[in-house]
């Protein structure tokens, strides 16, 4: 199994569209084997999803995400995992022991607004 954050020093990044980088976990028998942060080598939901396809990902952990780049994963056979905050190793240990806080419903609330491009995605951080 192969799962992907989306990810930012050590958190996961909360904008699947424009991260920059992508922590990959080999896992075998619910235990990490290895991991290393790669660059997304683009930008934008369809490069992003095809990256994650194109690297045999079958699991994806991000903060907010929209409509269409949830579509391209679905059609890429990736499991989602949206609205997930806090510490990327964390989230992977979450949902490796089944205990994973996520929103099937995460969306990137910048696609429901024109005011500007400064808006949170997703369900919102809280410490």
């Amino acid at each position: 199994m192969k799962i992907a954050v989306t990810y930012n020093d050590g958190e996961v990044f909360q904008h699947f569209g424009h991260t920059e980088q992508i922590k990959m976990y080999e896992v075998e028998d619910n235990k990490i084997l290895s991991s290393e942060v790669v660059s997304t080598n683009g930008s934008g939901h369809s490069a992003i999803a095809q990256f994650l396809a194109d690297n045999s990902v079958d699991t994806l952990i991000c903060g907010g995400i929209g409509g269409c780049a949830q579509k391209a994963l679905a059609q890429n056979g990736i499991k989602l995992y949206g609205g997930v905050c806090g510490d990327a190793d964390s989230a992977v240990n979450s949902l490796l022991s089944g205990t994973l806080e996520y929103d099937p419903n995460a969306k990137c609330s910048h696609h429901e607004h024109s005011e500007g491009a400064h808006h949170h995605c997703g369900g919102h951080c809280h410490s």
